[in-house]
């Protein structure tokens, strides 16, 4: 059963600047996603906006917004390049007391701007 969707969107120039800091990378993503947007090359912003959005996205869907650090909801790809969550801290305990079970990502990039869509499921 649906329990939960959030929908956030990001502007990738809004990323641009904010790139080359590792002090903001360092603040709002896991070592893994710092890699992941430092291996994209040019399109490290629009990537970067991407994973930004997804957390946004999956907070909304938690009910929760941000309220504990966000480098607890880590953004992953599959083999073929597919988004999923990998949640750890706090944001792991919410979505475990709230019984939620799966969470469903889409992220996409067009004219400017990053969207990422979360879906919260509870099965049974």
């Amino acid at each position: 059963m649906i329990v939960g969707v959030g929908l956030d969107v990001c502007d990738i120039s809004r990323m641009e600047k904010l790139v080359r800091d590792g002090r903001f990378l360092a603040r709002f993503f896991s070592e893994a996603e710092q890699e992941y947007i430092r291996g994209k090359g040019k399109a490290a912003a629009a990537s970067m906006a991407g994973l930004f959005a997804a957390k946004e996205a999956f907070t909304k869907a938690l009910g929760v917004g941000i309220s504990a650090d966000i480098r607890g909801i880590s953004v992953m790809h599959d083999a073929y390049g597919a988004p999923y969550y990998a949640l750890h801290g706090e944001y792991a305990d919410l979505a475990e007391d709230k019984r939620i079970d799966s969470f469903f990502l889409s992220i996409t990039h067009d004219a400017g701007v990053a969207a990422a869509v979360c879906v919260a499921e509870r099965n049974g």
